[in-house]
């Protein structure tokens, strides 16, 4: 049964790594398992609405949307901000993610990028490098040194690129000039060619951040006016409170 489930979610992630429909064949093969069991899976995938069969293969189903709604209400994530990530994105040009300090760890809650991003991306989801990343490296500032410890513990401080920060106490250096300047950049720590920008957004619940990721080069022409634009989306942000009461259960 956890081999099933595994795979079964291993589908789901190669069809939605997809740019189009995926024969049952390819993902046999991706997966490396027999067609049958592949089959299988995708019967029960499909028949629950996580996938569709198409003509051409398998793609991802009507049933997803549903759940990132409910996931959206119980991170009390407001509507309005994925829509200001939306429309920084198309203003600024630069891919924009929208981040939290939640249940011990951090996470990107929402984002606005382009389909194959020269950045590369983030994904919704934990982020297990906050040290190398620059919303994490806000959100980190943010939290007391014990907290802040008990994370980097948990997570790790791997190398990522030759650039990466791998020492607790340089680390904190950077963090209070973070403090200090309202803002944290990271160059080429997390990937690299990138560049990512982040500012704390206020907020009387669990810190939050929004960022921008772009290419080096772009970074170096234009990075202050894109800090400028991501301040103003944290202002913004600010108003709809209820996207940052994540800490509030939702049910009675």
């Amino acid at each position: 049964m956890p081999q099933s489930l595994d795979r079964a979610l291993d589908l789901l992630d190669a069809v939605a790594a997809s740019d189009g429909p995926v024969p049952a064949k390819a993902l046999a093969r991706r997966l490396g398992c027999g067609l049958s069991t592949v089959y299988e899976l995708l019967g029960t995938l499909t028949a629950r609405g996580h996938l569709v069969r198409t003509s051409s293969g398998y793609v991802l189903g009507y049933r997803l949307p549903s759940l990132h709604r409910a996931f959206q209400r119980q991170m009390r994530l407001a509507d309005e901000v994925q829509e200001l990530l939306a429309e920084a994105r198309r203003a600024a040009g630069v891919d924009t993610y929208f981040s939290t300090y939640r249940d011990g760890g951090v996470a990107v809650l929402a984002g606005a990028a382009a389909g194959h991003p020269a950045t590369g991306g983030f994904t919704v989801g934990q982020d297990t490098t906050p040290h190398a990343t620059a919303h994490g490296k806000v959100l980190l500032a943010a939290l007391p040194r014990a907290a802040r410890m008990r994370q980097l513990a948990t997570t790790g401080m791997p190398a990522l690129t030759p650039h990466t920060i791998t020492s607790p106490e340089r680390l904190d250096v950077q963090l209070r000039r973070v403090r200090k300047e309202g803002a944290a950049v990271e160059i080429e720590e997390c990937a690299p060619g990138v560049a990512c920008v982040a500012v704390p957004v206020p907020s009387p619940g669990p810190p939050t951040a929004v960022s921008a990721a772009l290419p080096l080069a772009d970074f170096h022409r234009r990075g202050r006016q894109v800090t400028e634009a991501l301040r103003q989306v944290a202002a913004e942000a600010a108003k709809f409170q209820r996207a940052f009461d994540i800490s509030r259960p939702t049910g009675g």
